[in-house]
């Protein structure tokens, strides 16, 4: 009895832990980049739209994870189950069971891109000295308008409010784009 409990102890539970080290070493970088590179390439050839955002917002979330890496690898390297976590991230982004990228580009990506992005084109920070000479863009603008004239620059005016209102509008709205 004795004897068995010390052949799990020092054979099984080593060959266990290599097994472990093994799925890790070979299965991550398969279910991290092999996979999700072949179906890219498959979604690229495809007609539909949906998958192509599938493996687009995979890659987004991909990179993204990746650069957590890389920015906090002295302090990952303390956290012993990283790879564990990072390997079922992967899998939960990867596998279509779970949609994993499609729930957190739904949940988390797309309000924050779509959350209302306004830019003041007209904010010119004040100098610190009132009697210095006059900032440069108001000095481009009465150039602008010494040469061309003050109806030019009011469709130079025009025209960007227009590009604001396009690009500002829901670019998914007129398709239904969902997975």
């Amino acid at each position: 009895m004795i004897h068995d409990s010390c052949y799990y102890v020092n054979v099984l539970i080593p060959m266990l832990k290599m097994l472990i080290w093994f799925v890790l070493w070979f299965c991550s970088p398969v279910v991290s980049l092999a996979y999700p590179l072949y179906a890219s390439i498959r979604a690229i050839e495809t007609k539909s739209p949906v998958d192509d955002q599938q493996w687009l917002t995979y890659w987004v979330l991909y990179s993204m994870i990746t650069l957590f890496e890389l920015t906090f690898a002295k302090l990952i390297e303390w956290i012993p189950i990283w790879s564990y976590l990072k390997l079922i991230v992967t899998c939960w982004l990867v596998i279509p069971y779970f949609s994993g990228a499609a729930y957190v580009y739904e949940q988390y990506v797309r309000p924050f891109y779509n959350g209302k992005q306004t830019i003041n084109i007209w904010y010119v920070p004040r100098k610190k000295d009132v009697f210095s000479k006059p900032d440069d863009i108001l000095v481009a603008a009465e150039k602008y308008i010494q040469e061309h004239g003050p109806d030019a620059f009011q469709e130079i005016i025009h025209r960007s409010d227009r590009e604001v209102r396009y690009r500002g509008s829901n670019i998914f709205a007129e398709d239904d784009y969902r997975y």
